[in-house]
């Protein structure tokens, strides 16, 4: 009443407003579904409009977009990129895969160009200790250039340690180039980095966020770690600059990841990647002579391709990798993932998988970093379970480890957990490894890991909580967004 007389047209100003609002939510709706994306995402997102006003629309637009379609790199600097990076090919060497991998490889191909690498090393690590000690003794040794990309860098003391090197190395008139991923190193504090930009290290956010950009950038984040020294030696896999994966933290023992220490001609696949995303960063090319000091590494049989997935990938790679590699799977499929929410087909492919007979193991930590994602990925046990999948929990701290093993020949590790924002919305790289000796390896790792797990049973798991059951089942409606 009062506001009615203050403002006589309250009333047609609010109808007015609501009109619109229902007409923007309509709008977005039809976007969505014009989309054809995933039947369950176009409904998840459907969901949150309609019962969320107001927030569900803000939502949306930060979260809720599809990058499909744009372009990162000119197709001019892409070019030039190319000329310098010829990946070699080794058709006669592929003959001598199974037909399983075989296909794998031709899959590839298709999605990220002909490439495969024969004869480079692989040293697997487990332990945060291991990698990192590893890590400073080779950027320790380098001598023309440095190249790091991390999701997170921290600003602990592993995080300190290694910033410390790097400003060394760059006053010793190494190149030392930086990126990192804005959001998941929000808290870089600025006199470290004006401290890395004085010594002469170029130091750039992935994906800044600005006031006017925090919408368009927000969702999509860089989660790749690679790191390529001198052109001759390669790391990548699942461990960020943390001490939690040295020492670990107040909450947990040292978190348990994997991660690859790589030399031969597989090092230019990474030094390919990073220098994608460098230009995206700087609009600056990488096109030195000296960054391709590429030499292979006599004695090991390991094939390799390495195989990148982006929001802006006209198909979701990695996932597509997985499904073929599980949906060929004749003997095993062995997978560790801290955070396990797969799409409708990935369960499907699975649950075939041990249906079929196909020894499907899936081991998550028993406790997660991600109360919500714990619940998620609680919500799809219960089908796992039922279709034979053997589950198992991981007690001793956080598994971090990103790892799918199939069969005798066929490994993939690298920064993609098996979840849809992996699959969708975060920049990825995965190692794809074709080889008898590295699958033996990679399964002796797994099996030890078991060791520290409970294997869960659908008894036991049907026991939980009331409470537990119906959020997991409410955060399962949203989980193809989380």
């Amino acid at each position: 009443m009062i506001l009615a007389e203050l403002f006589p047209y309250a009333d047609i100003v609010y109808n007015v407003l609501m009109v619109l609002y229902i007409l923007t939510v309509l709008a977005v709706i039809v976007v969505v579904l014009s989309e054809n994306r995933n039947p369950v995402k176009s409904m998840a997102w459907v969901l949150v409009l309609v019962l969320l006003p107001v927030v569900g629309l803000i939502v949306y637009l930060i979260f809720g977009r599809s990058l499909k379609g744009m372009i990162l790199i000119s197709r001019a600097d892409l070019r030039e990129l190319r000329k310098l990076n010829v990946f070699p090919e080794a058709v006669k060497q592929e003959k001598t895969l199974s037909d399983s991998s075989q296909q794998l490889v031709s899959l590839v191909n298709k999605l990220s160009g002909h490439h495969m690498f024969v004869g480079s090393n692989i040293e697997v690590f487990t332990t945060g200790k291991e990698k990192f000690e590893a890590l400073k003794r080779d950027i320790a040794s380098a001598h023309d250039h440095i190249h790091i990309q991390y999701f997170i860098i921290e600003n602990d003391e592993t995080g300190a340690e290694l910033i410390e090197l790097l400003i060394q190395k760059a006053r010793e008139g190494v190149q030392v180039r930086v990126l990192y991923d804005y959001v998941g190193s929000f808290y870089m504090r600025p006199r470290v980095l004006r401290k890395m930009r004085s010594a002469g290290i170029e130091v750039h956010p992935f994906l800044e966020l600005t006031f006017t950009q925090f919408a368009f950038r927000i969702n999509w984040r860089n989660h790749r770690k690679i790191v390529v020294i001198d052109g001759n030696v390669g790391y990548m896999g699942g461990m960020n600059i943390a001490d939690r994966y040295v020492i670990g933290d107040k909450k947990w023992k040292p978190w348990r990841d994997t991660h690859l220490r790589i030399t031969g001609d597989a090092v230019a696949a990474l030094q390919y990647s990073f220098a994608i995303d460098w230009n995206f960063t700087t609009r600056k090319l990488l096109t030195s002579p000296s960054m391709l000091n590429f030499s292979t590494t006599a004695g090991s049989d390991s094939m390799v391709q390495m195989v990148s997935s982006g929001p802006t990938n006209r198909w979701n790679n990695i996932s597509i990798v997985f499904f073929k590699a599980i949906t060929l799977a004749k003997q095993c499929v062995y997978i560790q993932t801290p955070y396990f929410l797969p799409s409708e087909s990935l369960l499907k492919a699975l649950q075939s998988a041990a249906l079929a007979g196909v020894d499907v193991r899936l081991m998550i930590p028993r406790r997660s970093d991600s109360a919500m994602l714990r619940l998620a990925t609680g919500s799809y046990i219960k089908q796992c379970l039922l279709s034979g999948i053997k589950i198992y929990f991981y007690e001793p701290t956080i598994m971090h480890a990103k790892v799918v093993i199939v069969d005798d020949e066929f490994v993939t590790t690298g920064s993609t957990n098996f979840d849809f924002r992996s699959f969708e919305h975060n920049f990825e790289i995965n190692a794809l490894v074709y080889s008898k000796a590295f699958n033996r390896q990679m399964k002796e790792v797994f099996e030890k890991d078991i060791e520290q797990c409970t294997r869960l049973s659908l008894g036991k798991w049907k026991q939980r909580p009331l409470i537990q059951k119906a959020l997991e089942s409410v955060v399962r409606l949203i989980s193809p967004i989380l």
